[in-house]
């Protein structure tokens, strides 16, 4: 575990989960600053928004930080399926007295394409850069490696996980079914095996030869010693920090996961084009009436989900966002993201003493 720890740059086996759209520079450089490894996703903007947000983090903190890019496989688009989904959503955007979007786009590059963000990681160097989605090409992590960055990513099966060892990558984040978000499947458009953290913990820890991260419903102390306990090397945590008041979560999100919808986490791919967990809502109501062959690529879908998210605040409803959490949602807490760090050591160590 110390070796993997000294690499990461950090004295606790804990990683705030790099949640594009909720963490921000202020929660990874308090998380960082704490002792723990702060994270930043920049898969949602381009090379100006990514050189902005890591360099607002380097501003908060000396400590490591590691910045999450996405690696999907570039969208298909099919202009009759996306007029077909508009139409299916345009009674919800009336009940708000709003028309759906006349085409949708691809709303960001992966990171397969986008060579301007590979430049910035290249030029600001942060500790740790981590991958979702996929894998980038064997030339980007070239690149990446010999500029001293350690690279993760994230896994949901063997197969991804052996693909990931093979290409280089220093550790693996292994994504149970009961995390929050998007799930990091290599190729969506295969059967999900629905592992839970632990089975892929054990999994991975016996069957790679690289350091394990666990990941999936981790909320407190226990949960990360019990990682621990696999044989995991550290823990990664997401749903945990949501409620922080460095969260950029907004006031429906952040009442949402204070709700019974808690308690209620369920797969979707309504609101984004691929599978990702989330509180229960309007959106995921959508998600169980209809076949999931309908809905666009991600993220072409994305652009409508976002566009009925919009309209549906403006009039004061928020129950059509993207409220991403795992099934350890019920055990949120809502502190400073320090105070957070603080009082999982103490559980941690009440365990271990």
């Amino acid at each position: 575990m110390k070796m993997l720890l000294e690499r990461l740059g950090i004295k606790l086996p804990i990683i705030q989960a790099p949640m594009a759209g909720v963490s921000t520079p202020e929660m990874a450089a308090a998380v960082s600053n704490a002792g723990a490894l702060g994270s930043i996703g920049i898969g949602a903007v381009d090379a100006n928004g990514a050189r902005e947000m890591i360099c607002a983090t380097k501003a908060l903190t000396e400590g490591s930080i590691n910045v999450n890019v996405f690696c999907h496989k570039h969208a298909t688009a099919n202009a009759g399926r996306e007029s077909a989904w508009l139409s299916y959503l345009a009674p919800y955007f009336a009940e708000f007295d709003a028309k759906p979007p006349t085409k949708l786009q691809e709303i960001y590059k992966s990171f397969l394409e986008d060579d301007d963000k590979l430049e910035v990681l290249l030029e600001l160097r942060p500790k740790v850069v981590s991958f979702h989605f996929g894998l980038p090409s064997k030339d980007k992590i070239s690149r990446l490696k010999n500029a001293g960055i350690l690279l993760l990513s994230s896994a949901t099966t063997l197969d991804e996980g052996l693909i990931a060892q093979d290409a280089g990558v220093d550790a693996i984040v292994a994504q149970g079914y009961e995390a929050g978000g998007h799930r990091g499947m290599f190729d969506p458009s295969t059967s999900d095996h629905c592992l839970g953290q632990t089975e892929l913990t054990r999994v991975f820890v016996s069957k790679l030869d690289i350091p394990v991260i666990a990941a999936g419903g981790i909320m407190d102390g226990a949960g990360i010693i019990a990682a621990l306990n696999l044989g995991a090397e550290a823990a990664q945590l997401g749903t945990a920090f949501i409620g922080c008041p460095e969260s950029s979560a907004d006031k429906y999100f952040k009442a949402a996961l204070q709700s019974s919808a808690a308690n209620h986490t369920v797969m979707t791919n309504a609101i984004s084009g691929r599978p990702a967990r989330c509180l229960t809502n309007m959106f995921t109501a959508i998600g169980k009436r209809i076949d999931p062959s309908i809905v666009p690529d991600y993220p072409i879908a994305y652009d409508a989900g976002k566009a009925l998210n919009a309209a549906a605040q403006g009039a004061g409803e928020g129950g059509y966002g993207a409220h991403w959490a795992g099934q350890g949602a019920p055990r949120a807490r809502f502190i400073p993201a320090a105070d957070l760090i603080a009082q999982l050591q103490i559980e941690m160590d009440a365990i271990s003493a």
